[in-house]
């Protein structure tokens, strides 16, 4: 089974870059994060067309976030527990039935920025909300992920520049803690149990030629629990996607299970 996360940074824009994507990655299961739009307005027919399964957790202009599967999802959920008050749609889960089923969930962290402040105030409390449920989905001994735009740097070697981010949300230790707190919780990253090293990049901003410079930052990850790390066969970026005709400031990263 392969599974991939991809921010696509808006679905009106980026339609053709994330079809072109789908067509030659061909994955079974695509995270998806900024689709910005409403469930409403996204294109389902497309991406059902192309042989997916879609559920969407949309918001208009901002943030939304879909699951694209070719395979039978059940027990979609929509919403991170813990604050009902939420209105913003930065999460979905779903069990994939494939060889055997894995639970799915797909994030889009707040930013934080600028620090401090009350953004960055909700990104730590909403990493205290994904850490109690996350304690649930481990709870269920059977094998989950976590995967999306977390907008955690989570070593000074996943950025090209790290004294550049040093008091950005994304890298501040506060951050960098409440991430490792979750890891710590009995997670693998999965990249990071593939591939080591610095220059392994899954965003470049679009200003001040940072792609030609490859001055990126690594911030698309995947948790996963213990019965689904024993799964893992591989984790890559596909950052050859960054060059690609109006491509989303991230690329593609996806996992390769035996399931």
């Amino acid at each position: 089974m392969k599974i991939a996360t991809f921010n696509i940074n808006g679905i009106k824009a980026r339609i053709g870059a994330l079809s072109d994507w789908l067509s030659e990655a061909r994955p079974d299961v695509a995270l998806l994060q900024e689709i910005k739009s409403v469930d409403e307005n996204f294109p389902r027919e497309h991406f059902e067309d192309m042989g997916y399964i879609v559920e969407t957790h949309g918001q208009k202009s901002f943030n939304g976030v879909a699951i694209l599967s070719k395979l039978p999802l059940e027990d979609v959920r929509r919403g991170l527990p813990g604050d009902e008050s939420d209105e913003q749609a930065r999460w979905i889960e779903a069990t994939v039935i494939g060889q055997r089923a894995v639970r799915v969930c797909g994030l889009y962290l707040p930013n934080g920025n600028p620090v401090p402040g009350p953004k960055y105030d909700y990104k730590l409390a909403w990493m205290d909300r994904l850490h109690t449920h996350a304690l649930d989905l481990l709870a269920s001994e059977e094998p989950v992920l976590m995967a999306g735009d977390y907008n955690i740097i989570p070593q000074d070697e996943d950025a090209a520049r790290p004294e550049a981010w040093q008091e950005d949300a994304l890298a501040r230790p506060e951050s960098r803690a409440a991430f490792r707190r979750i890891l710590n919780l009995g997670f693998t990253e999965a990249f990071r149990a593939r591939v080591h090293g610095p220059e392994h990049y899954s965003f470049w901003d679009y200003q001040a030629g940072a792609w030609n410079r490859n001055d990126g930052i690594r911030i698309d990850h995947f948790l996963l629990s213990s019965q689904c790390a024993d799964l893992l066969e591989d984790c890559q970026i596909d950052k050859e996607f960054r060059g690609r005709e109006k491509p989303s400031d991230h690329v593609p990263v996806w996992v390769r299970l035996a399931a």
